[in-house]
């Protein structure tokens, strides 16, 4: 389990530096995240070796959203003032996401079914 822990943290802070060093307005989890994606495709076996972690994470995964509650609670007023436009952009950007994944997911049956024929 800890190295499992140690392997999704060296992501996260490779990351990180990589956010920091090169400037890109990238978060560094997010650079980690996708290069240990990225490592997911090039090393068989590092999946077995991060399940233990994620089974962690996703057991927990309600624990992360304390802050983002406590968050909300704190800035009440502004969302009291500016909750409509919150509101309006939260449903948009869900709607458009619902739609993009859907159009992809089309898209790679198509070339999947393609592939087949072929």
């Amino acid at each position: 389990m800890l190295a499992s822990i140690a392997i999704v943290l060296g992501y996260q802070i490779v990351g990180e530096l990589i956010s920091r060093l090169t400037g890109i307005p990238v978060p560094g989890p997010v650079i980690g995240m996708t290069l240990l994606l990225l490592s997911f495709f090039v090393k068989d076996d590092l999946v077995e070796k991060v399940i233990p972690s994620a089974n962690a994470l996703l057991a927990n995964l309600s624990l992360l959203f304390v802050p983002a509650g406590v968050g909300i609670i704190r800035h009440g007023q502004r969302f009291m003032n500016e909750g409509v436009g919150i509101m309006i952009a939260l449903i948009a950007s869900t709607i458009i996401a619902m739609l993009v994944t859907g159009w992809t997911i089309m898209l790679v049956e198509k070339l999947m079914k393609i592939e087949e024929e072929d």
